[in-house]
């Protein structure tokens, strides 16, 4: 299955284990939560969903590369212990805690969560003198003569014996104890993902097209080429950032994240023309309503790879405004959350109340981000916010606002501010994809081209998101008259015709 629906599968099983009954107890016993095994090629996104999906189910996280361990480390250290049997004392060999479950209680304190996931990687890599414990964990969930606490879920994942010599195969009798889900890359799958990621849009546009370079890995005599979707993504945060410093990313340095020669040297020559093109069809300025009739008539005539890269373009721009506009809802909803906690306080001044809101959410963030339930995009937003209410609090300092009906109005009309700016985000994305269609009927009209625009337009999340809030005629009209199965049939011989030649 697809890395999304392992994801789901994953989180239906944590749903599954933590359910209590009216007693407390776990509807299903800790002995017959079998442990999750992912098993799928490298780069695919295994040990990513992890961490996903303890911040969506707001529970604990401990991860282990278990190959960076050894049995010392893993099981613990043997010490003499006297025990009495029968009468008599006996020397009794015993175990420290091993350092994996320690870590376990750590977090449990530090956090404050006592459910969570158990994480450990390449699993079925272990060294020969290990292969005996990793069965043992598996069986019976125990690392030495520690079991792991009640609440805690193990999730571990492996390549397969193609992608690694070391793997060392489970039998029949651990298989039977592990929930298995084979794991497979799927291009349309992270091409959602990479939407929602804001993946450089280059990448998109070339795997759109040549997505057998997706996730590649081959061995040949000279050594293993491979292409991951891992490496993608981090080649794609490298792109960002070289753009930003004026810096040049060539052949070598995509090889440094695609090391296939094959695949790096293709993507660096489109890499090039991308920009090119970028730079010759002036797509900002194309949706700000500056469409050129040259510009259109060039691009009619061009070949189909530059047409699909250009197309590309709009949607690239196009995504990031709508992000922009969707983030900004986000912040703002947050923030009138906040401002409600601010009506709904205790018979303080205003001063006092909006005090204990921003300390109690510098608290929460802190809390959250200790535990690992925040991501980037979620803690910048809790950031932003906070910084706004301390200028709503210094604001209602400077104007000694100490009743809070007056401080209410006040913050109120402060607020206005980040509504209409919102409002106005929504106006401009508006406006530009009213431009973008302009631009794409002046250049093909009622085409193919037109398919692939409004086909990338329903995959990418943030279209998605902003055409729920803004009613676009023409997204509709092109929606409903071109993207049925026949035409998208016939589109794709196009593609694979084009880049065959």
């Amino acid at each position: 299955m697809n890395i999304k629906r392992a994801k789901q599968e994953v989180k239906n099983t944590i749903e599954a284990y933590l359910l209590k009954d009216e007693f407390g107890a776990y509807e299903i016993p800790s002995i017959r939560q079998r442990p999750v095994l992912l098993i799928g090629p490298p780069g695919v996104g295994k040990t990513q969903i992890m961490e996903q999906i303890a911040r969506e189910c707001q529970i604990g996280l401990v991860s282990y590369t278990i190959t960076h361990h050894t049995r010392q480390s893993a099981v613990g250290l043997p010490f003499i212990s006297k025990k009495s049997y029968g009468g008599k004392e006996y020397s009794v060999t015993e175990y420290t805690m091993s350092e994996i479950v320690a870590s376990i209680y750590d977090k449990m304190e530090s956090t404050g969560l006592k459910e969570g996931i158990l994480f450990i990687d390449e699993i079925n890599c272990v060294s020969e003198t290990m292969a005996p414990m990793m069965l043992q964990f598996l069986q019976c969930k125990t690392f030495g003569n520690h079991k792991i606490p009640e609440g805690w879920i193990i999730v571990a994942a492996g390549n397969p014996p193609e992608f690694n010599k070391s793997v060392r195969e489970f039998d029949v009798v651990t298989l039977d104890r592990i929930k298995l889900i084979p794991v497979e890359a799927d291009f349309s799958v992270w091409k959602e993902y990479a939407y929602h990621e804001s993946i450089h849009p280059a990448i998109i546009s070339y795997l759109d097209v040549k997505n057998q370079n997706f996730c590649q890995i081959e061995t040949t005599v000279d050594g293993k080429m491979f292409a991951t979707p891992r490496g993608w993504e981090d080649l794609s945060r490298l792109i960002e950032v070289y753009e930003k410093i004026g810096k040049a990313v060539d052949r070598d340095v995509i090889f440094q994240y695609i090391q296939h020669p094959g695949i790096s040297k293709d993507f660096a020559n489109y890499l090039e023309l991308y920009y090119k093109y970028e730079d010759q069809y002036q797509v900002d300025e194309i949706l700000k309503g500056v469409i050129k009739e040259e510009l259109c008539e060039k691009l009619v005539r061009a070949p189909f790879d530059e047409k699909l890269s250009v197309i590309g373009l709009v949607l690239s721009k196009l995504g990031n405004l709508f992000k922009e506009a969707m983030e900004q809802e986000n912040y703002t909803a947050a923030l009138m959350e906040q401002l409600k906690l601010f009506q709904d306080g205790t018979n303080k001044s205003a001063t006092s109340r909006l005090g204990d809101v921003v300390t109690a959410l510098s608290m929460e963030r802190h809390r959250k981000k200790a535990a690992d339930l925040l991501s980037r995009r979620e803690d910048y937003r809790m950031r932003r916010v906070l910084h706004k209410l301390q200028d709503y609090l210094q604001i209602l300092k400077v104007d000694h606002l100490e009743d809070t009906s007056a401080a209410w109005d006040r913050l109120r009309s402060l607020f206005a501010k980040e509504s209409r700016a919102y409002d106005e985000m929504i106006d401009q994305c508006g406006e530009a994809l009213e431009h973008g269609f302009d631009f794409m009927e002046a250049a093909f009209g009622d085409s193919q081209e037109m398919v692939i625009f409004i086909t990338n337009l329903n995959t990418n999340y943030y279209c998605i998101r902003f055409l729920q809030e803004y009613e676009c005629e023409r997204y509709y009209q092109y929606n409903k008259k071109l993207l049925f199965e026949d035409r998208e049939g016939e589109l794709k011989k196009r593609i694979d015709a084009a880049f065959r030649g």
